[in-house]
Formats: C-alpha cells, sequence, structure tokens
C-alpha cells in the first residue's frame, strides 16, 4: 500500500508519521517549494494533544511551546469575566499547548522524514487534479510555476490534505460554493512582550460588536529580557472582506480604534499591536458541512473536510484527530475503500457538530452573554450579570462537542 498525501500542513504531516509508524508507505506532495515556518499560533488542545504526545513529540513540543494554565476571559474595559484551568492544569494527562504554526509543522516534517527519508515529502508540486481507475489512484501535479511541466503519480489511495480552498475537494463537489464569511474581519500579529497575567494564560476579551481581542503567548524567553512571542487575533464584524489569503498584510490604522482605549491592568493592548514583528488580514471562514468526503480511493482530511471558524482553538486539534482516524482505518483494513468509508464514517458527523457550534455558541460565547446582558457597561461584579455556572456551562458543552472533556477521553484508547 502506497498513500499519496496532498498537502503538508499540520493534517498531512500527521497522517503521514501516523501511517509510517503503522508500517505504510506514503508521500506527501506540497505546493510550496520548501517546507518552512509560516503563520502564527495555534492551540493544540487535549484531545490532539495526547495524539501528539502518543507520537513521542511531547519532549519536542514542551521545549518550543507555552504550556498553558489557564483560559480567561474579559470585557473590553479589562474587567474579570470567567477562568478555568487547562490541560495537566485542568486534570488531563496531557499539555494543553500554545504554538507558533510554523513551529508545530517543523516538529512533524522532521520527525517524519527522519523516519520515512527526506525524498518522502515532494515540495513544489500543486495538485491539478485526482483520477482513479484499475486499482489505483493517481495525481496530477504542476511542477514548479503555471507554465511548468506536469507529473502524474499513483497510489492505492490520495488523501486530500489541501486546505480550505482545495482543489481535490472541488472536484468531488464541484457545485460545492467558496468560504461563507461570518461576517467578521480577522487581523493576527505576533509581538515581542513582556510576560502578563500567568505568563502561560491564553485570553479572550471584549466582544465582536465593538472589537474583540484573542491574546496568548507562543514562545518563551525569546531574548535576554526574558520577553515572550505573544499570539494575538483581533476580530470585528465588518461587512468588508478578501479572499481568505493566511500571506496578505494587515495594516494597524484600518482596527486600531476598536482597541486604543483598551489599557488593562495586566495589559497595555494597544501598543502591543503596534510594536508587532507583522500583522496579517483576513476574514473568519467557513463551510457548510459536506454529506461525505470518500470517494472510492479518495478522501479529505482537515480543513479540506471541515473548514471551521477559528472560534473554538479547534481547526488543527480536529485536523489531528482526522489523521489518527483515518490511519488506524487504513492500517486495520486490506481494502482501501472501506477503510476510506470507515473513516468517513467516524469523522463527517464529528467535525460537521464542530463547525456548527462553532458558529453558534463557542466557548467565545461566554463574552457574547456577557456583552449582551451588561448592556456593554462595566459591572462591580459579574455575579449581578450572570450566574459563573452558566458561563461554566458554556465551555464544557463545547469540550463535549469538540471531544475533549475528560469523559470522552478517558474512554478513548490510543492504537
Amino acid at each position: 500500500m502506497d498513500v499519496i498525501i496532498v498537502g503538508a500542513g499540520i493534517g498531512g504531516l500527521t497522517l503521514a508519521l501516523m501511517l509510517q509508524r503503522k508500517g505504510i508507505s506514503t508521500r506527501v506532495y506540497e505546493s510550496a517549494s520548501e517546507i518552512r515556518p509560516i503563520g502564527v499560533g495555534i492551540s493544540v488542545l487535549p484531545h490532539a494533544s495526547r495524539e501528539l504526545c502518543e507520537l513521542g513529540l511531547k519532549d519536542a513540543l514542551a521545549e518550543v511551546a507555552i504550556t498553558a494554565q489557564e483560559s480567561c476571559f474579559f470585557n473590553r474595559f479589562g474587567q474579570f469575566v470567567y477562568k478555568e484551568p487547562v490541560g495537566t492544569y485542568a486534570g488531563y494527562e496531557w499539555p494543553q499547548f500554545q504554538i507558533h504554526r510554523g513551529d508545530l509543522q517543523q516538529i512533524l516534517y522532521k520527525a517524519y522524514i527522519a523516519e520515512a527519508g527526506a525524498d518522502r515529502v515532494i515540495t513544489g508540486r500543486r495538485c491539478l487534479r485526482v483520477d482513479q481507475g484499475n486499482g489505483k489512484a493517481t495525481a496530477t501535479f504542476a511542477i514548479g510555476g503555471p507554465d511548468g511541466p506536469t507529473e502524474i503519480v499513483e497510489g492505492s489511495a490520495i488523501i486530500g490534505c489541501d486546505g480550505i480552498h482545495s482543489v481535490i475537494r472541488k472536484q468531488l463537489h464541484p457545485n460545492d460554493g467558496g468560504p461563507i464569511y461570518s461576517g467578521v474581519n480577522m487581523w493576527r500579529g505576533v509581538t515581542r512582550w513582556k510576560p502578563y497575567l500567568t505568563g502561560a494564560s491564553y485570553v479572550r476579551a471584549g466582544w465582536l460588536t465593538h472589537g474583540k481581542m484573542v491574546i496568548y503567548p507562543i514562545r518563551n524567553n525569546i531574548d535576554a529580557e526574558g520577553n515572550q512571542l505573544i499570539n494575538w487575533v483581533a476580530e470585528v464584524e465588518t461587512p468588508k472582506h478578501d479572499r481568505q489569503d493566511w500571506n496578505k498584510q494587515g495594516r494597524t490604522e484600518d482596527f486600531i480604534s476598536y482597541f486604543e482605549d483598551w489599557h488593562f491592568d495586566f495589559l497595555d493592548v494597544p501598543a502591543m499591536i503596534r510594536a508587532a514583528d507583522s500583522i496579517l488580514e483576513y476574514p473568519m471562514v467557513d463551510k457548510d458541512p459536506l454529506d461525505r468526503w470518500s470517494f472510492g480511493r479518495l478522501t479529505l482530511l482537515g480543513d479540506a473536510a471541515h473548514p471551521m471558524y477559528p472560534r473554538g482553538s479547534n481547526g488543527a486539534g480536529q485536523a489531528i484527530l482526522d489523521a489518527r482516524a483515518l490511519a488506524d482505518a487504513i492500517a486495520g483494513h486490506d481494502d482501501i475503500e472501506t477503510a476510506l468509508k470507515i473513516y468517513e464514517d467516524q469523522r463527517l458527523g464529528a467535525t460537521a457538530n464542530v463547525v456548527r457550534t462553532n458558529r453558534t455558541t463557542p466557548p467565545d460565547a461566554i463574552l457574547r452573554e456577557v456583552y449582551l446582558r451588561s448592556g456593554d457597561k462595566p459591572f462591580d461584579r459579574i455575579e449581578d450579570v450572570i450566574d459563573p455556572a452558566e458561563l461554566a456551562a458554556i465551555t464544557n458543552s463545547y469540550k463535549k462537542v469538540a471531544g475533549y472533556d475528560k469523559q470522552t477521553l478517558a474512554g478513548k484508547k490510543v492504537a
């Protein structure tokens, strides 16, 4: 069996490493000319952290990531709303890591090529189409630029891990529309800044109507002064947006006015924004869940299968769970088409629930409730606005939907 993986992102490389560990040959094809660290911060929640730790990556992750201690919520006046411990600090066996996407990708890439060989990741290959027949699946790639030659490769199956603008998804679902805009635009950046709160706190503050921030550290001790690399996301309701592009440069002047007076006791938000190394801008988008991913020897994984709003810190995590389910299915069945269908049956409905919940009641719905019930005004006590037990119920409900509540994880066996 030889599995072709299209896309060397988090999901594609995790799948490749998992299959390699099971003795299944893989080849990973990536459109970029080289595997280099790009992007900004992501969260690795306990369900995904468990899978990566089982792959032996815990020490490598802990070395470069922040092991998160708590998740905190504040209103736009810097008033405390709610907090809870996370990861091992909440009694899980596995940490919650806050990490630069590029660092996680490099860890997965190095682990994979150390076992499979560097020649198993082929860069500069842009997928044009996939086909199947005569007991095989084939992928046609453009080499280099648009005027370059093409190459056809053959394998037992092809897994589309090629992101929200997936060519393979579009071929399998030709009537599938483009990304659906949420009405929220995002500006993301990283800033070299002194630690705040515990030094390992994940912060959400404000609300989308007047500006919301997500802030968390992703690297420790980056200089002699003990500063951290702080990842932040500014989210604002706006009718204007452009096509999702992870590399579009953002401008501070387009959004700083929403946060100009955010001088919290623990963090000067506008100063942090202005000190960013760089800023990226893109809309918050997702797509409606599909009715199927698998077609014979072809299937989808991660954002190609179920792009979701980044409101539950859970996109990469769901891709990692996809990889586990698919690797187990392929290793457990001689018939590849049966394996891909079993994988789809296990993950299609689960991820559709996460997509829909991210639209309505992700963890940051806590801030929506406080915004509405307080009239967007300062309060004396959060208990005068909303019962903290109600806030806890919101986040606990999301954990169950996403699959990282303690009861769900305790009942799962790692293959």
